[in-house]
């Protein structure tokens, strides 16, 4: 007699509380390091000068699905490839002051450094992949986690190593976008985080798997909504003042054909056609004097006779000595010297304007170390200068991509900014526009106009809305007197930023380090229900 087998058991129910298992999105490593090349392109073309800031967000995104379920190794990879093709795209122009040595070297390390700062975002991934996919750690806790740790590597590539280079970030790309005003509330870094987190809030909600697309990302988009339609700070008016500002277009590159006094000429002459008019402030740009009026009675006399021709005081900038210290110091020069003030540059520029290290770096590019002569001394005065009763804040080429140097201008008074910078070196690279970026960028975070002026261009007058309202092209003489609104009352941004900044790198390790704690408990406990990802260690 026939044996009748019976029917199968029907499937099990998966326990209640057994977390589910979601898409693991884990790039081959091959194919994570092109994606990863691929967003490091597209990051540059976020920012200036092409700055296409849509893109932004397409690199960010690229960038995150690339670090999951990755080692620590294939982090430091993925992370180090999207550096290499973003920084050496985007730091080209360094290039043409020495040669592809300091081009190559600045490039690299900020490569790996930001290589270096994938490795805790792989393991937020890694340590939090346990959780039900459609739960609030892993839609809501992990995008939080990731923007602050994305930032947080922001903050420490822009104080590390030798003053480190805040240049090149992700809040600066919103430039010419909808949601720059959101930077008077938070900042450069605040933004960073605000985009990052988005990002990975997007990511989040496509891993989580079966979900209805306008229904799953309905809270991502009314957050972005909110940011696009969020208004700047509002500053309070407190009258106008009319600035002359000149771009003297002299031989004021390191390698320029000069002899002394070339540079002084070529800034009196193109300050000539202001003369008569009504201004409260004349304005030159970085290095705009080459000779050290403090030391130099001829250059001090010729100073005096442009201010007294101008019937202004003279914001101007010249190397200068006190002891044995070299400064790059911004002076207001009056017709009364008890009346004068000074600025001195707060982060000179390594390999640039000092030499870090000297003895150590000689031993590997001797010729190039040996082209920097002087070693200038950090400043430690405040970035302020007082014309009158209004305050006029300051920030000397470099030190425009320093929070830091801004916020104090802002709380010290100042009720404009006056950013002097020399861009001969880099005459005809994309160095001058990404700098005015952050120009723009800082009318915006204090609600203050800038008056940024160059020795060889781009000038512009911003207004604190971050328009043009004023400029000068480059490689062109001229000069201008233009009237400026004055603000008063700080914004968010220049009041918590410090603050602000300082709680995102400290809560994103104390949140890291929870999760990495977590992990390691629930690994212990047997939880194995979730897998942990290709090619990575648990």
């Amino acid at each position: 007699m026939p044996t009748t087998l019976p029917p199968p058991a029907p499937a099990a129910a998966p326990e209640r509380g057994t977390p589910q298992r979601a898409p693991s999105w884990s790039m081959p490593l091959w194919a994570a390091v092109a994606a990863a090349a691929a967003a490091g392109l597209l990051l540059n073309l976020a920012s200036a000068p092409v700055g296409w800031w849509p893109l932004t967000f397409v690199s960010v995104m690229v960038a995150l699905l690339t670090l999951i379920g990755r080692s620590l190794g294939g982090a430091l990879l993925v992370g180090t490839v999207f550096g290499t093709v973003f920084y050496a795209t985007h730091l080209v122009w360094v290039g043409e002051f020495l040669g592809p040595v300091p081009w190559l070297a600045l490039a690299g390390l900020e490569a790996i450094l930001f290589g270096v700062g994938a490795v805790p975002i792989a393991l937020a991934y890694r340590w939090t992949a346990r959780h039900r996919p459609r739960g609030a750690v892993p839609l809501l806790a992990v995008p939080l986690l990731v923007g602050g740790l994305w930032a947080a590597r922001e903050v420490a590539m822009g104080a590390w190593p030798y003053s480190g280079f805040p240049w090149a970030r992700a809040g600066m790309t919103q430039i010419g976008g909808p949601f720059v005003e959101v930077a008077s509330w938070t900042g450069v870094t605040g933004l960073s985080f605000l985009i990052v987190t988005v990002c990975a809030a997007v990511v989040q909600r496509l891993r989580a798997g079966r979900f209805r697309l306008v229904r799953g990302l309905l809270p991502v988009g009314v957050g972005v909504v909110l940011l696009a339609v969020m208004p700047q700070f509002p500053t309070t008016a407190a009258g106008a003042f009319r600035v002359g500002w000149v771009q003297g277009n002299g031989p004021t590159g390191y390698f320029d054909v000069k002899a002394p006094g070339d540079v002084l000429a070529a800034q009196t002459s193109a300050t000539r056609p202001l003369y008569g008019q009504p201004m409260d402030l004349l304005a030159w740009p970085e290095g705009g004097v080459d000779a050290d009026p403090l030391s130099d009675p001829a250059a001090a006399a010729a100073l005096d006779r442009v201010v007294q021709a101008a019937g202004a005081p003279l914001l101007m900038n010249a190397a200068t000595t006190r002891g044995d210290d070299v400064f790059n110091t911004s002076l207001l020069w009056t017709a009364d010297p008890a009346d004068r003030q000074w600025h001195d540059k707060v982060n000179p520029v390594p390999f640039g304007e000092y030499v870090p290290d000297r003895s150590f770096y000689e031993l590997i590019a001797p010729d190039l170390v040996g082209l920097i002569q002087r070693e200038y001394t950090p400043g430690t005065n405040p970035p302020l200068v007082q014309v009158g009763d209004v305050g006029v804040g300051l920030a000397i080429c470099f030190d425009v991509i320093y929070d830091t140097v801004i916020w104090d201008g802002a709380q010290q008074g100042a009720q404009l900014f006056v950013f002097q910078t020399n861009n001969a070196d880099f005459r005809g690279t994309d160095e001058n526009l990404q700098q005015l970026a952050f120009a723009r960028m800082r009318a915006i975070e204090t609600g203050r106009a800038v008056i940024n002026v160059s020795t060889v261009g781009t000038s512009q007058v911003i207004a604190p809305d971050g328009t043009t309202l004023d400029g000068i092209g480059v490689d062109t003489a001229g000069a201008s007197i233009s009237t400026v609104p004055l603000r008063t009352g700080l914004t968010p941004s220049t009041v918590l930023g410090p603050w602000l900044t300082g709680f995102i790198v400290l809560a994103s390790g104390v949140a890291l380090a929870a999760a990495g704690i977590s992990h390691r408990a629930r690994t212990r406990s047997g939880d194995t229900n979730h897998p942990t990802g290709r090619g990575g260690l648990p």
